[in-house]
């Protein structure tokens, strides 16, 4: 008899952390920065009249949970365990010095009522829902403007029911603009680790205006079909860790932004000191992207030791006229990539604008980029570096990048583009010099 989802699921995540656990003991880490804390007090949603049947509905345990967590205000806060059992709820917000713990066996999983979810303002940095003008639905699970907030477990699982969500974008009947599955806006001191995150309805993990987040062990999972299910979106956020997990998703694994064209120049938050490490997927569209929503500018962002397989672009940095802010001092080191379609893109014409009134002269720089020991096999086509007229991408600078499995004739597309390259397989085009030398010193910095 075949083994449950669920089992599988939890089975593949020690696998992973076993694996991590071997390859990370003298590894560089960041998580650092926003450790998992202990808490003196630990309560159980059951203590609020939470039932994990499945079928009763645990919104209001959740939100009684919170609230008197929030109002006790327990010195070294409070953890709120879920033990094992399928805990049905709706949307609800955490606070201020809190853990929630999922604990093995438990699946926490978001009501498929529509209908009777709520609706939250549009990010100001955005100016109107992503999807579609006005307010959006709220996240599953929310922090605003707190400090301090951990969400973890042993292998536990978040699962958004996404389905509903999915075929109403399919349909067209949306009335507003998808939940995410896990979003924090204004907060910092915020640790995510060790559970599965499986069928989220928009995005997954969203900090946005946040400082100091921790995204680490974990699983994120949607079908490869499932439309805008991006991994992590780091967005217009500063020092964010997403470190060791696995994410294989119907979009982007990781996407960095910032805003969206006249409203994201107007807030000027940028996204900054971004490091993800040892994180491995596969999805239809980007392995790791920044952008195209950079408005705010993005820089100082590493990326190294990732594998990204079966994926429509392995590197992919994209923004558009209109977007204005930049992108720059970005490195990419040591990532392995098979069965892509596109090892490297960088394009300056990818993304829709919110509304008519951005402005053509709002032009994005993209500037001082590195992208070195990068290995492919079975890629399709090698990459295009294409920047935007009369305002070129610069200093993009390709070290010892081999890509393989390319069909013949395929080659390195480049335009509007100044930088260097030296051992790149297939060769370079003719825009970036064939030596670091030779590149006037635009890849020594």
């Amino acid at each position: 008899m075949a083994a449950p989802p669920l089992l599988l699921l939890v089975g593949a995540l020690a696998l992973l952390a076993q694996e991590q656990v071997a390859r990370c003991d003298a590894a560089a880490t960041c998580v650092g920065v926003a450790p998992a804390k202990r808490r003196p007090e630990v309560v159980s949603i059951a203590d609020f009249g939470g039932v994990g049947d499945g079928r009763t509905l645990n919104t209001w345990a959740f939100r009684k949970a919170v609230y008197r967590i929030q109002h006790r205000r327990r010195r070294g806060g409070t953890e709120l365990r879920v033990p094992a059992g399928t805990w049905l709820t709706g949307s609800f917000n955490l606070t201020s010095h809190m853990t929630l713990f999922i604990a093995r066996g438990a699946v926490l999983k978001a009501t498929r009522d529509a209908a009777g979810w709520p609706l939250v303002e549009p990010l100001p940095s955005y100016g109107r829902g992503r999807e579609l003008p006005g307010p959006r639905y709220a996240s599953f699970i929310n922090g605003n403007g707190l400090r301090d907030v951990v969400i973890t477990g042993d292998k536990g699982v978040i699962d958004g029911q996404g389905e509903v969500w999915w075929n109403m974008w399919r349909q067209r009947t949306l009335q507003h603009t998808r939940p995410n599955l896990v979003e924090f806006m204004h907060s910092t001191g915020i640790h995510i680790s060790n559970i599965v995150l499986k069928n989220s309805p928009f995005w997954n993990i969203h900090p946005v205006y946040c400082d100091n987040v921790v995204v680490t062990n974990m699983m994120i999972l949607a079908p490869h079909d499932s439309p805008n299910t991006d991994g992590v979106d780091p967005d217009s956020s500063t020092n964010v860790c997403i470190e060791d997990s696995y994410i294989s998703t119907g979009d982007d694994l990781v996407a960095i932004k910032s805003g969206w064209d006249e409203y994201g120049i107007a807030y000027g938050r940028p996204s900054s000191g971004i490091t993800i490490r040892r994180v491995r997927g596969s999805s239809p569209f980007s392995g790791i992207a920044i952008g195209s929503e950079a408005s705010g500018g993005v820089r100082d962002v590493l990326v190294e030791d990732c594998s990204i397989f079966n994926s429509g672009y392995g590197i992919h940095i994209k923004t558009n006229v209109g977007r204005g802010g930049y992108i720059r001092n970005v490195t990419v080191d040591n990532v392995r990539m098979s069965g892509v379609r596109s090892g490297v893109r960088i394009a300056g014409d990818v993304g829709d604008h919110p509304d008519g009134r951005f402005s053509q002269l709002a032009v994005p720089t993209v500037d001082a980029v590195r992208i070195r020991n990068v290995w492919g096999v079975g890629v399709q086509q090698p990459g295009s570096l294409e920047g935007i007229r009369n305002s070129p991408f610069t200093r993009i600078c390709l070290s010892n990048v081999k890509l393989f499995g390319w069909r013949s004739g395929a080659a390195w597309r480049c335009r509007d583009v100044r930088g260097g390259a030296l051992g790149v397989h297939p060769s370079p085009c003719a825009e970036l010099a064939t030596s670091f030398a030779s590149a006037a010193g635009s890849c020594s910095y």
